[in-house]
Formats: structure tokens, C-alpha cells, sequence
């Protein structure tokens, strides 16, 4: 493989930048001048088009320089149209510590098109409605993949417009026969539907099919990761440029074989940048309700071991069958996990919060901001049923044990907050619940503030206990 002559995101400088934009501090992009946009821009937290004076035909042969530039590796793809279009690939990095991922992996759930319509539209309406709340974040499915069991192209159609009129997410549009594939581009090429899948037998009439339409689609080659690299290419000679590369996906005892593949993959692009490699990776832990005969419990577990190693190791796309929380929700929340910023903890703003309706001698309590432990606070205050003031103090997005022991949660800090948000107007009285972890601060707290210091429970479950038993304190 030939390594382009090519920087790498952490190899490029904000002056990279910084010489292409129109350097005329205008601040439209909401910067103070250009040297801050181009750092944001380095540090992934802006994009270009955020410049308005960029988008300016004057300008053009700088912004194509600029995206030439900042041209990830791997080839962002998009799938389907309006606000629920999805995106994958357009990865920097092997390594979230590195720089940030992109583009979280969408989960697709399987929609076979030899179930009946009233079994369908019960599949369909519950990975519509698939919803968790996950410290301030709604966590949901991402797409529908729609399988030709049946291999009648009009039954392909009947279902694709079932599914259609019931939702507006993405599709997955799912069969090796260009003729299925065909009718169901008659119903939904609008949508933008990704199609699979491209192989070395079908490789000329899909090819044709995704000409004709503009669709995103998969390039197919289990196991030959040189079929894959020559489809590839084959494929970029026809002018087709938005695929997704599908090397196969292993189970049971070939699962290090599938992790080494997509491993390979992904290391050619972004250490070598190979632009044969360089798209983004469908993973099918569906694959294991293909393999022997086991319980269907036994397969769940499979799959949501099978998917949680494939977003681990740069699966960009998953498709799965099974549809049970317990499989799905650790999938939901890992991804999730490696895909925040890892230079910055997930946070709430500062402030005030207000729970059931509180009066002068209500409970004050103090928190920090990082997101877990303000939606772990919230939801067991909640719980309780406590009508209370809490304060969340700007920790810089860390826990309260992570805050104390780093000075960003000190006496002084939850002075200022009570300052800042004027705690002594709300009640009358003058005493302060801290948490529990934070208990060595308490006589600091005392002489800073002048409020009696009340120690909470560590661990938020035994708030309301605390209130029910020691609210209101007993003033020595």
C-alpha cells in the first residue's frame, strides 16, 4: 500500500488554517478573530462552514484547500435525508485519546420482509419509539435495515412503503439481487436508502443501480480484504464515492478473526492513508442468528457482546435483529461513552435547580456539575419526593471526590457559588447539605460561608432518608 504524502489532524496546525480563512476578524463565526477559529477548527469543535466570509465565492479556492486539508481519513457517508439523516465514518484517529471520534456507529434494526404487515408496523413502531434518558442525553435506535427473505421484489416493495409511511428513518435497503434492489429504489430513492450490497457478482448491475440513483452503498467482500480493496477501486475508476466496506463480521470462534480485519482496515487508512481503506465499516453482529441452532436468548447475548467489541474496534455502522433492552441499552450507553470529547467531561451548567416546591426552610445541597452525578442527584431527590434548592457548582466537569481532590471543589469554590447564586435569599435559615465525599470540607466550608455544614450520605440514594430523619437540623 502507498502512503499518501498527507498530514494526519494532529499533525496540522491552527497557522495551517489560519493562512487559508479570510483573516478578517469579522467574528461572525462567533470567535473574537480568525486565530481562535482556526484553533477550534484543529481542536474539532468548529467547521469550517462556520465562517460565513469562507462560503464567499472569492473564497473558493480556499475553502477547497481548507477541506482538502482537514479531510479525515476515512470518508464521512451520509444516509438518508432531512433530520434523520445519519452519518458515519469520517474518523481522524485509531485512538479516542488521540482526538475526539466522530460520528457515533448508527444502530440499524433488521426488518425481514417475510413477517406479516401487523407484525412489521409492531417491529417498526418500537425502534421508533426506543427512548432512554441517559445523564441528560436521549439515547435511540438510528435506522431500519430491510431484508429480501422472501426474494420477491414485489413484497420488497410493499414492505418498504409500509415501513416508510409508518417512519422517517434512515434505511438499509438489504439483498444481493439488483432486480429486489431495483423495486425498492422505485419506492424510496428519494430517502437516500444505503444500499447492500455490492460483491464480485453483482458488481456491474449495482454499480449501474447506484449510479443512477446517487445512493450510498456497501461494498461487500467477507474475508478478502484484496476483493475488497479491488472493488473499491474499481468502483472510484466508475465515479462512485460514497461506500461503506463490509469485510465480514465473525462470530463465536472467529471473532479475533473479525476484529483483526476491521483493525487492518482501519489501521491502512489512517496510519498509511490508503484511500482504498479509507471509508467507514459495517458491522453485522445480526451474523450470529445465522450460525448453529442455540436459544434466542443465547443469540441476544451473542449479539450485544458481538457489537459492543465491533463499536470498540471502529465498526462505523451495526446492524442488529434483537430489540430487548438488555441487549440494546449496553450498546446505547457504550457508545455514548467512547464517542464524548475525552478532553472534556461531560457537564451541566451551573446554577440553581429547584425540586418540588420549596419555601424559606427548605434543604440547601450542593453538588458538582459533571453530568453523572448531577442525573444520579436528580433522579434520587426525585425519588424521594423532596422539595429542596440544589446548587451545582462548576467543577469543571468532575465528580465531587475527583473536584475535592483536585482543589476544584474547595470551601471557597462553594462560597462563591453561594454567592454567585444568592443562597441566602432563597431560605431563612443558614444550614448547607455537601455531599458526603466532601465531608472533609466541612469546617472550611463553616468559616468561609457562615452556614452550618450538614455532611450528606456518599452515595445520593440515602438523601432522602437523611432529610426524613435530620431536616430540619438542630441548631447548636
Amino acid at each position: 500500500m502507498k502512503k499518501e504524502n498527507r498530514k494526519s489532524i494532529r499533525e496540522i496546525s491552527p497557522i495551517d488554517v489560519y493562512k487559508l480563512l479570510p483573516r478578517t476578524n469579522c467574528a461572525e463565526c462567533g470567535e473574537p478573530n480568525c486565530m481562535a477559529f482556526a484553533t477550534k477548527v484543529v481542536n474539532g469543535e468548529e467547521v469550517i462552514e462556520s465562517c460565513p466570509p469562507l462560503l464567499e465565492s472569492k473564497y473558493e479556492k480556499d475553502l477547497k484547500m481548507l477541506r482538502e486539508l482537514l479531510a479525515p481519513p476515512v470518508r464521512a457517508v451520509s444516509i438518508g435525508n432531512g433530520d434523520r439523516r445519519i452519518v458515519v465514518g469520517g474518523k481522524h484517529v485509531l485512538y479516542r485519546h488521540e482526538f475526539t471520534y466522530q460520528n457515533p456507529p448508527p444502530i440499524a434494526i433488521d426488518i425481514p420482509d417475510d413477517m406479516e404487515d401487523e407484525l412489521i408496523a409492531a417491529r417498526v413502531k418500537k425502534v421508533r419509539d426506543f427512548s432512554y434518558s441517559y445523564i441528560g442525553r436521549t439515547l435511540t435506535l438510528d435506522a431500519l435495515a430491510i431484508r429480501s427473505v422472501t426474494q420477491n421484489p414485489d413484497r420488497f416493495m410493499e414492505v418498504i412503503s409500509l415501513v416508510t409511511g409508518l417512519c422517517d428513518l434512515p434505511l438499509i435497503l438489504c439483498s444481493f439481487n439488483p432486480e429486489i434492489i431495483r423495486a425498492g429504489l422505485s419506492v424510496c430513492s428519494d430517502k437516500k436508502p444505503l444500499i447492500f450490497a455490492i460483491t464480485k457478482d453483482n458488481w456491474r448491475e449495482m454499480g449501474e443501480l447506484v449510479q443512477d440513483h446517487g445512493c450510498p452503498v456497501v461494498v461487500s467482500a467477507p474475508g478478502d480484504l484484496n476483493l475488497l480493496r479491488t472493488l473499491v477501486k474499481t468502483l472510484l475508476e466508475w465515479g462512485i464515492e460514497d461506500m461503506v466496506l463490509d469485510p465480514g463480521t465473525y462470530h463465536s470462534e472467529q471473532i479475533g478473526h473479525t476484529i483483526h480485519q476491521f483493525t487492518a482496515i482501519r489501521k491502512a487508512a489512517v496510519k498509511n492513508f490508503d484511500s482504498l481503506s479509507g471509508y467507514p465499516l459495517l458491522g453485522t453482529p445480526i451474523s450470529v442468528w445465522n450460525g448453529q441452532e442455540l436459544s434466542d436468548d443465547i443469540n441476544r447475548w451473542q449479539e450485544a457482546y458481538l457489537a459492543s467489541m465491533l463499536i470498540t474496534r471502529y465498526a462505523d455502522l451495526l446492524v442488529m435483529h434483537s430489540l430487548e433492552g438488555w441487549a440494546l441499552l449496553p450498546q446505547l450507553i457504550w457508545r455514548f461513552g467512547i464517542y464524548t470529547d475525552p478532553r472534556r467531561p461531560v457537564s451541566v451548567d451551573a446554577g440553581v435547580r429547584t425540586f418540588g416546591d420549596p419555601d424559606k426552610n427548605s434543604p440547601v445541597l450542593v453538588t458538582s456539575n459533571y453530568a453523572l452525578t448531577f442525573f444520579t442527584v436528580e433522579s434520587d431527590i426525585k425519588a424521594a419526593k423532596i422539595d429542596c434548592y440544589l446548587i451545582v457548582i462548576d467543577t469543571g466537569g468532575l465528580s465531587v471526590e475527583a473536584a475535592v481532590a483536585g482543589r476544584y471543589l474547595t470551601a471557597s469554590i462553594i462560597a462563591d457559588s453561594l454567592k454567585e447564586w444568592k443562597a441566602d435569599t432563597l431560605v431563612n435559615h443558614r444550614f448547607l447539605v455537601i455531599p458526603g465525599l466532601a465531608a472533609r470540607l466541612s469546617g472550611e466550608t463553616e468559616e468561609e460561608t457562615g452556614w452550618r455544614v450538614v455532611v450528606g450520605p456518599r452515595d445520593s440514594s440515602g438523601i432522602g432518608q437523611m432529610i426524613r430523619e435530620r431536616w430540619p437540623p438542630v441548631d447548636e
